[in-house]
C-alpha cells in the first residue's frame, strides 16, 4: 500500500506547489508618457522623441500616459481625431505651422498613488516652422516636466511626481467568475488538485476492499 501511495503523494505535492506558486509572478512595466504619430486613423509609436521630431504642418501627434512593458504593448491615445477636427478653427499664419496634439492622461488604473488623471484633451499648436514636437507641446500644455536624461515626465503638471518608474503586475486581471488575486492558487488549479485527491481516495478505498 505504501509503495502505491508514494507516486500518488508526490503528484499531490507537485500539484499543490504549482497551485500555490501560480499567480505569484508579476510582469514588470513602466509608468510613462508614450509618443505617437497619427496616419489616417491609426496611431504608430514614434521613432523619435518629442525633442528630436520636427512635425510638418498638418501633422497629428499624440501623447498617452499609461503603464506598459515596452513599445510593443504601449497603450495608444484613446481617440484619433483628424487634423481638421483639432486645428480647423485655427487660421493659418505666415511663418508658422499648425500641429494637432492629442493628450491622453490615461486611466485611474494607470495613475500613481494619489493621482487622478485629467480628461483627455486636444489642442492645436501654432509654432515656428522649425519647432519640435516638444516645442509644440510646450505651447499648449504647460507645465512640462523632464528628468535629467531629458525624459518627458509630466504634461500639464501630470503626474505630480515620478518619471518612468517601474511598476509590477501589469498583466490583465482575471474575469470575476475566475478571480485570481495573484497571491494564491487559481481556481482551476485548486479544482484540479481536488479532483486528484478524490481519485486518490477512491483508489485507496478500492485497494482496502480487495485486501479485506
Amino acid at each position: 500500500m505504501r509503495t502505491r501511495l508514494v507516486p500518488f503523494a508526490a503528484l499531490i505535492l507537485a500539484l499543490v506547489a504549482l497551485a500555490t506558486g501560480a499567480g505569484s509572478a508579476q510582469a514588470a512595466g513602466y509608468r510613462y508618457w508614450s509618443f505617437w504619430d497619427l496616419a489616417g486613423d491609426t496611431w504608430t509609436y514614434a521613432t523619435q522623441g518629442p525633442a528630436s521630431a520636427h512635425p510638418g504642418d498638418g501633422s497629428v501627434q499624440g501623447f498617452r500616459f499609461a503603464v506598459s512593458a515596452d513599445s510593443k504593448d504601449a497603450a495608444t491615445p484613446r481617440s484619433a481625431p483628424s487634423f481638421e477636427a483639432v486645428c480647423g478653427a485655427t487660421p493659418t499664419k505666415d511663418g508658422t505651422k499648425r500641429v494637432a496634439l492629442v493628450i491622453d492622461f490615461g486611466t485611474p488604473q494607470d495613475a500613481g498613488q494619489g493621482d487622478t488623471p485629467p480628461a483627455q484633451r486636444t489642442a492645436c499648436a501654432q509654432v515656428p516652422p522649425d519647432a519640435t514636437s516638444a516645442d509644440a507641446l510646450a505651447a499648449v500644455a504647460k507645465p512640462l516636466r523632464y528628468n535629467s536624461a531629458a525624459l518627458l515626465c509630466a504634461i500639464g503638471g501630470y503626474p505630480r511626481a515620478g518619471c518612468g518608474e517601474q511598476v509590477g503586475d501589469t498583466a490583465p486581471k482575471a474575469a470575476p467568475a475566475a478571480k485570481d488575486s495573484g497571491s494564491g492558487p487559481s481556481v482551476g488549479l485548486l479544482a484540479g488538485v481536488a479532483a486528484v485527491l478524490a481519485l486518490g481516495a477512491a483508489a485507496v478505498w478500492q485497494s482496502r476492499r480487495r485486501r479485506s
